[in-house]
């Protein structure tokens, strides 16, 4: 492969990415918290875009999912939803939203451990209905 087709691939490549960044990526992630999925199923499914687009790039179609990703500097979309539903929960917790952290977050009230006064206490339900 000469110079000029290496660079010429590394540019298609990259606009690549920058398109799936812009216009394919934001549709996926569209108010994660909200609807984030928990079962297995749902997260392959979603998954499936960013896998079978990585693995269309020239180039990429012998490395793995997660070697690919490395490669191009993306992220799996369950950690984006992850980091996601972290920075919901700080900006609740510490009143940068208008919402009512106690209507979403029960404090653990053991202030004899150790750590910070921030540790959530999570709710036990019996009942399938509640969860």
């Amino acid at each position: 492969m000469s110079k000029n087709n290496k660079v010429k691939t590394a540019k298609q490549r990259d606009s690549l990415v920058k398109a799936f960044i812009t216009y394919v990526r934001p549709v996926l992630e569209y108010n994660s918290p909200v609807w984030s999925p928990t079962l297995k199923k749902d997260v392959i499914c979603i998954e499936a875009v960013p896998r079978k687009f990585t693995k269309r790039i020239p180039g990429m179609s012998g490395l793995s999912y997660h070697s690919r990703l490395k490669a191009l500097n993306l992220e799996c979309l369950e950690l984006r939803r992850l980091l996601a539903d972290l920075l919901l929960t700080y900006k609740i917790l510490f009143h940068l939203l208008c919402l009512n952290s106690e209507a979403f977050f029960t404090l653990r009230n053991r202030l004899h451990l150790r750590g910070h006064p921030y540790v959530l206490d999570k709710q036990r339900y019996f009942n399938v209905v509640r969860r």
